[in-house]
């Protein structure tokens, strides 16, 4: 039984939502959304509310089937709401600039890095120390923010680097100075 598949879902009023086959189609107004659906899985349409249908004997659909719930909720928050995430840059020097789909950052290395950002991603910098990125699409959203921390991950000793807005970075003690009676 999977208890976050029996939960409905609601589709708001500026949501088109459609099921073709296998085929699921989400349209709002930040944008457009498909997701094929698993063979084990099937959904249910009455009036403003979809159902997640499978079968409770096989296992693998039920492992799917809040998969796909999870899935389509987040394609009908998206098309209606969007997604947003926060990154700071923590560190002297460290700065973002963005230009449309590129976004320009000083990491401390030699060269500044020129990061161009997916089609259905957009950037903001409010401050030069943060970023701040928009999307419809959780996944790609999630993936470009990944790539971005990559670049430099905060560090554990002076939490230096590229963190979500949220994140806590675990900090560690520098080493000690010898004592004065360590030889």
């Amino acid at each position: 039984m999977s208890r976050v598949a029996k939960s409905p879902i609601n589709i708001p009023e500026n949501v088109e939502f459609s099921i073709n086959e296998n085929i699921v189609k989400v349209k709002g107004n930040k944008g457009e959304l498909e997701f094929s659906l698993p063979a084990t899985v099937s959904l249910e349409l009455q009036e403003n509310e979809v159902n997640v249908k499978y079968d409770e004997a096989n296992q693998q659909s039920v492992a799917l089937a809040g998969t796909t719930r999870s899935l389509v909720n987040n394609m009908i928050i998206g098309v209606s709401e969007g997604f947003e995430k926060k990154l700071e840059l923590k560190g002297v020097g460290y700065r973002a600039k963005a230009s449309g789909k590129l976004l320009e950052l000083t990491l401390g290395f030699s060269h500044p890095i020129k990061y161009q950002l997916p089609e259905e991603v957009d950037v903001e910098t409010p401050s030069q120390t943060e970023v701040v990125l928009k999307s419809h699409n959780k996944q790609i959203l999630g993936q470009a923010a990944a790539e971005i921390r990559a670049f430099r991950p905060p560090e554990p000793y002076k939490g230096k680097g590229v963190r979500y807005a949220d994140e806590q970075v675990k900090r560690k003690e520098a080493k000690k100075a010898a004592g004065a009676g360590a030889a």
